[in-house]
């Protein structure tokens, strides 16, 4: 793994690699207690693989705040992206997939008459189907046909690294473009977290958002209650007059409130 390499090689610069002693004093110098904790994974990786005996010190990651982009924010990044990348893009906002379920997805994986998609889940979760929007299903549509994808083809080329690249690449230089430093901020990962707040506040059942995400264990759900409880009640208003606008803006995310003066009045968290 490439991430294993770069810390071993950090690690070996400073103490030698076959000193397991030196290399806990030297890990446990350093400041940050997640750093720690990666540099202690990628060293037992080596101790088990070359047979090195070592007492493996605990570290207790630091808490990570997250926070949640606005749609505006995302639609903005999808937006400026390249046809294939703003793809990507959108089937993670519309899906919450993590970013290396997207890049193993296969065009079977993908029903675009039902417009569902069928990820295989990362860390053991359960399988799930997730919904996406029309407008997402016929670009995929004519990506597909000009592809000329078979059902056992990959969806995309690459992998989750690349993708990674390929977004913070196009993130970094539209920043520096609008002037905006703040979606610099903005990670991969964080279409995923976005997805999953939305649900969350549209249905308020913790049991559907989990198994959306393809969580293995609850806990890694509640997260999204305590975020969207620290999110600014602010909301973007939109009416509908007729069954068509109606389905349009529920489509777009938008949420039905009620009737008045013949208007049905909708909502979305900005």
């Amino acid at each position: 793994m490439r991430w294993t390499d770069k810390a071993l090689c950090h690690i070996q610069k400073h103490v030698s690699l076959d000193n397991p002693e030196a290399v806990k004093q030297f890990i446990a110098s350093k400041k940050s207690q997640s750093y720690k904790c990666n540099l202690v994974l990628a060293y037992d990786r080596y101790c088990k693989y070359y047979g090195i005996k070592w007492t493996k010190p605990k570290f207790k990651p630091s808490a990570r705040a997250i926070r949640i982009p606005t749609s505006e924010q995302l639609e903005m990044l999808i937006a400026n992206a390249q046809r294939i990348l703003s793809l990507k893009l959108r089937l993670s906002k519309e899906t919450g997939v993590r970013p290396k379920e997207l890049c193993d997805l296969k065009r079977k994986d993908v029903d675009l008459e039902q417009r569902l998609v069928y990820p295989t889940t990362a860390k053991h979760g359960a399988a799930r189907r997730l919904k996406i929007s029309r407008n997402l299903m016929t670009a995929l549509q004519r990506y597909v046909i000009e592809k000329k994808l078979q059902p056992d083809d990959k969806l995309f080329k690459g992998n989750a690294r690349s993708y990674g690249k390929s977004y913070r690449g196009m993130r970094n230089r539209l920043a520096e473009k609008v002037s905006k430093p703040e979606l610099r901020a903005i990670r991969l990962y964080d279409f995923r977290h976005y997805f999953a707040t939305m649900l969350y506040a549209k249905t308020r059942d913790i049991l559907l958002v989990q198994r959306q995400m393809g969580h293995k264990r609850i806990t890694s759900t509640l997260i999204y209650t305590q975020l969207l409880s620290l999110q600014d009640d602010e909301w973007t208003c939109q009416t509908a007059t007729n069954v068509e606008q109606s389905k349009q803006l529920i489509e777009a995310g938008f949420e039905y409130v009620t009737d008045q003066d013949g208007l049905k009045l909708f909502r979305k968290r900005k």
